[in-house]
């Protein structure tokens, strides 16, 4: 071997034991690997710059970007607010159908995402008896399609490159479709022996936001949990005011009436999920300045709003602003918020007006923090055409019609200039983690075929090996991307077994597809660990459980995966 060879191997070995070492910060380890292959001269800068510009790696990006336009549309929120009822059986029966059906066309990240809050909130059940099969539901539907998961978008950005054409819509449907069945019975089986752990919500942390329910609400006369008011993300209805009458804690059943008005406790960046029920008016909105920017503040010992109620302060004169939540550090607030005391060292979030920066008394009363930037919300028909737009990329793409890059660059150049998306919220949450990954390994991969590394691997399996062992072979790729996948991630165990799959089918003489979609249902078969899979960390948290939990649970899930890819891979993909 080469030089090149030598270093192009070690670069790869390197890689491994980075992302091992550092697993919460695979984009670094991958970012290393690029600048030492272009460093080194090992690839070209044609191929550079052809990595970073892959038809599937750009399809990749432009879905994720598309999918937030969606993410901010009410549709998953209905969705949950249907699922959970008061039989274990049923709500576990439509938990996982709903979430496995999303997971396929959505990014199943978003769709866990959504469900994490219903779930923790739910009156009927214990959450750790429910999210790990969240969790679980979301990987094995992201199987069902091209676009069910980053995995395999990653892999199809590689088939690109390898071979000058994409795997279809549908190329993964029928394993998926077998995996989501068979895998869904075994773990409704083995879902008895999820732990029962009470989770405490806690109310008083976060900010302190009142809304009203004003005439013609779609609100008046049905339930809390009939309106998924129970079903927001980071934000808990603590307490309903109505009549001059304190109502906490409030229960699901709690029927809502003109008038009432709304106290909600949590994360202040997600207050405008509020915005999409109809008839419900935060504090802010009848000064008009809730668009405008938002700033946060605490409130100075020598403050003239000290020992004054919002409302007695006139605060909107004083200030050319209206306060839209308030936090108090240990001790929790109560009632309405215009009629809330003041205190020295509470924190405010302001919604400015044009005026604001200009005031004089400013200094005096506050300590300004920073600015505050909500997550704005898809309402009305911007809703309609996030979700319909979405619905119809998506359609057309999948019965060939129109290929799915052109798509989905026509898709997020209508959400941009409909205001269904900013400039600003495609800048800001551009997935550049996704985009180093996978353009670093289609470079990697490059640099194999230049130093001739996939061509000595494609002998050496030629002469050590026949058609007799064809099987062993798939079945060794399978577990070597399945390793990589709970050790690491599941974006990098595909990027990076790629190319080995590749040279192995090479070497063989057969098609390379059934060892590439070996490694695109391994690297999405991470049952086991809960760091090997973005939804198993998140419910890992937010559950409460255990390592041992996931052993328990992953572990026969994980067989019969593994057992049904290596059966019907080769079935559906001949060699």
């Amino acid at each position: 071997m080469s030089l090149d060879a030598y270093l192009t191997i070690g670069v790869f070995c390197m890689t491994i034991l980075g992302l091992i070492s550092f697993q919460s910060r695979p984009s670094l380890v991958f970012g290393v690997a690029l600048l030492v292959l272009v460093g080194l001269n090992l690839v070209s800068r044609e191929q550079l710059l052809s990595s970073m510009s892959n038809p599937g790696l750009v399809t990749l990006v432009l879905l994720i970007l598309c999918s937030f336009a969606l993410e901010k549309t009410r549709l998953l929120r209905v969705i949950a607010s249907k699922v959970i009822v008061g039989s274990y059986n049923s709500t576990w029966a439509r938990l996982f159908g709903v979430t496995a059906l999303s997971s396929a066309l959505l990014n199943n990240t978003a769709v866990v995402a959504t469900l994490l809050s219903p779930i923790r909130n739910n009156p009927h059940h214990f959450a750790s008896k429910l999210l790990l099969p969240l969790s679980y539901a979301a990987i094995l539907g992201g199987t069902l399609t091209l676009i069910g998961t980053s995995t395999n978008l990653i892999i199809n950005s590689l088939y690109i490159d390898a071979e000058g054409k994409s795997l279809s819509f549908f190329s993964f449907t029928a394993v998926g479709a077998m995996l989501v069945l068979a895998c869904g019975l075994v773990l409704r089986v083995v879902s008895r022996w999820l732990p029962e752990i009470e989770h405490k919500e806690s109310c008083s942390k976060g900010y302190f936001i009142d809304a009203e329910v004003v005439e013609g609400s779609e609100l008046i006369g049905r339930s809390v949990e009939n309106n998924g008011l129970r079903h927001l993300e980071s934000l808990f209805l603590v307490e309903v005011v109505r009549n001059k009458r304190l109502i906490s804690p409030v229960t699901p059943t709690e029927v809502l009436q003109l008038g009432d008005r709304l106290i909600f406790s949590g994360d202040i960046t997600k207050m405008m999920q509020l915005s999409q029920f109809s008839g419900l008016e935060m504090f802010a909105e009848k000064n008009g300045l809730l668009d405008s920017n938002l700033t946060e503040v605490v409130v100075k010992q020598e403050s003239v709003l000290i020992s004054k109620t919002l409302k007695d302060a006139g605060f909107r004169a004083l200030f050319d602003a209206a306060v839209v939540a308030i936090r108090r550090d240990g001790e929790e607030i109560s009632g309405k918020l215009g009629e809330v005391v003041i205190k020295a060292g509470d924190f405010l979030i302001l919604a400015v007006g044009d005026d604001f920066k200009s005031r004089r008394n400013l200094s005096k009363n506050f300590i300004v923090i920073s600015g505050v930037e909500p997550e704005t919300r898809n309402n009305g028909l911007k809703a309609w055409l996030s979700i319909g737009g979405f619905v119809l990329t998506i359609g057309l793409a999948a019965t060939g019609v129109i290929e799915m890059l052109q798509g989905l660059m026509l898709l997020l150049g209508v959400l941009i200039f409909s205001q269904c998306l900013s400039v600003n919220e495609v800048v800001r949450r551009f997935p550049v983690d996704i985009w180093l990954i996978v353009s670093t390994a289609i470079l990697l991969s490059h640099a194999l075929v230049n130093t001739g590394v996939v061509e000595l691997l494609s002998q050496w399996v030629n002469q050590v090996a026949d058609k007799e062992h064809l099987f062993m072979a798939l079945v060794l790729v399978y577990l070597a991307t399945w390793l990589i996948t709970e050790l690491v991630t599941n974006n990098a165990a595909a990027a990076l077994m790629f190319p080995v799959a590749y040279s192995i089918a090479l070497g063989f003489g057969v098609d390379i597809l059934p060892f590439i979609m070996t490694v695109a249902f391994a690297a999405s078969g991470s049952f086991i660990s809960p760091y090997g899979y973005q939804t198993n960390l998140m419910v890992y948290n937010a559950g409460q459980y255990k390592l041992m939990d996931f052993v328990k649970i992953g572990l026969p899930v994980s067989l019969v995966y593994a057992a049904i890819v290596l059966t019907a891979v080769p079935i559906f993909f001949p060699f």
